[in-house]
């Protein structure tokens, strides 16, 4: 499949399409005509999205799983198969959390938000990877985060999480290209949806959900290995992983001495999601 052509009678999974960026692509995707796997933990918000998607133009299979669980996830999988016969591409945008003071967590606390990140893509990736290589070929794109590019303050385990998937989806890139699979990292900054709301995380150059997934999917038909925007906010991410790492220690320090003192001014007014 070119990445220009339009997706019409193509089958797309994405997984984490209950609500956000997922949603809002699955929408647009319906509109040419698209056949689409829509999966995430929430039933009732997934069916809505699939009556949507019918009313659009596009074919829906709405299956409601875990992605922390790989049964689950592996199910999910062979249905889409057993339904549409193949995978043209799978969209996997799972993940994400609030402000995370490392400084009031525990060992299992911290492995459970980087389980919440890291595993609940493993547990799709490779199921994904396993029917591509079968029917010889697809794309896979996977909504990253700047976060991911280097350690963001109160984002700590988010980060470690998001770092691990970067260096496992370039060695896929390098294992599995002769199977005709292309892999896309998506690396956004700051998208305003229902989950960032009070997550106590400032957003600097944030973005629409709207424009985020017109983004993203101009990204995947590009087919670009990895893309990052917006523009200041990926620079800047970009910027500090190449200068000296005390200058980047200091500067962050100060940001999140900065910060932590907001988050803890919006904990007792009640404004932010603890952790």
């Amino acid at each position: 499949m070119t990445h220009k052509q339009s997706y019409k009678n193509k089958t797309v999974l994405i997984a984490g399409a209950s609500s956000g960026i997922g949603r809002v692509m699955a929408l647009k995707l319906a509109e040419e005509g698209a056949n689409l796997i829509v999966t995430a933990r929430r039933r009732e918000k997934l069916e809505t999205l699939a009556e949507e998607v019918e009313r659009r133009g596009g074919q829906c299979l709405a299956l409601a799983a875990d992605a922390e669980d790989p049964d689950a996830a592996a199910q999910v999988i062979a249905r889409a198969v057993e339904t549409f016969g193949r995978i043209d591409l799978a969209v996997l945008n799972v993940g994400g959390a609030p402000a995370l003071d490392m400084r009031e967590m525990n060992a299992r606390e911290v492995t459970a938000y980087m389980r919440s990140n890291y595993d609940t893509v493993v547990n799709y990736l490779f199921p994904v990877i396993g029917q591509m290589v079968a029917q010889k070929g697809g794309v896979i794109a996977h909504t990253n985060s700047l976060a991911g590019l280097l350690g963001v303050p109160l984002q700590g385990p988010y980060s470690a999480a998001k770092g691990a998937l970067r260096l496992l989806v370039d060695t896929c890139r390098v294992e599995f290209a002769d199977d005709g699979i292309e892999f896309v990292s998506i690396y956004p900054g700051f998208i305003a949806t229902d989950a960032t709301v009070g997550d106590g995380m400032p957003a600097p150059f944030e973005l629409s959900e709207e424009e985020a997934a017109a983004r993203i999917l101009r990204a995947i038909r590009a087919g670009r290995w990895d893309y990052s925007f917006p523009f200041p906010t990926s620079f800047l991410a970009k910027l500090g992983t190449v200068l000296p790492k005390r200058l980047v220690v200091a500067i962050l320090g100060k940001d999140f001495r900065e910060q932590r003192a907001k988050l803890m001014s919006m904990r007792n007014a009640g404004t932010a999601h603890g952790n």
